[in-house]
């Protein structure tokens, strides 16, 4: 096995379950949710600060790692390359779904008072919450592929 093939490897591995967990632990904090309007809203906008300043070079690079395994992974056979091609499609709609419709909502509550919420605030939650779903669903799936190929890439 290469070594650029087994390092690539390794650090898309590791990048997308960066990510993927980053992304769960939003799914798996439902008490966040349930915070009071003000409280959520400052959570929400912090986290948009940080995630906002991480998130873009943790993708690229890991998108990046993935096409190069991508590319190695031709000659691993058809099973190993459908499951990175297929983690490589399903990263790659995550940041898809967040510049399509996250980052406008993301930017919308960054405009808040949270101490003057709009009227209907709770949709714009419920709405980022649903799209943050698809993208959690997707990171952890595109994760799992990433674990099996290395499972059964036996080089």
């Amino acid at each position: 096995m290469s070594v650029v093939y087994a390092a690539s490897r390794v650090v898309a591995l590791l990048l997308v379950g960066l990510y993927a967990g980053g992304v769960v632990f939003v799914v798996l904090a439902p008490s966040v949710a349930r915070l009071p309007g003000p409280a959520y809203v400052r959570y929400w906008q912090a986290l948009n600060t940080d995630y906002g300043r991480a998130m873009p070079p943790l993708l690229l690079a890991g998108i990046a790692a993935l096409v190069v395994v991508a590319a190695w992974s031709w000659r691993r056979g058809w099973f190993v390359f459908g499951l990175v091609a297929a983690a490589l499609i399903m990263v790659t709609l995550t940041v898809v779904l967040t510049l399509s419709g996250l980052d406008s909502l993301n930017r919308v509550v960054d405009g808040w008072d949270p101490d003057l919420l709009p009227d209907g605030w709770e949709e714009t939650r419920r709405q980022w919450l649903g799209l943050h779903l698809v993208r959690s669903a997707l990171a952890l799936a595109a994760f799992a592929c990433l674990v099996i190929a290395q499972t059964f890439d036996h080089g």
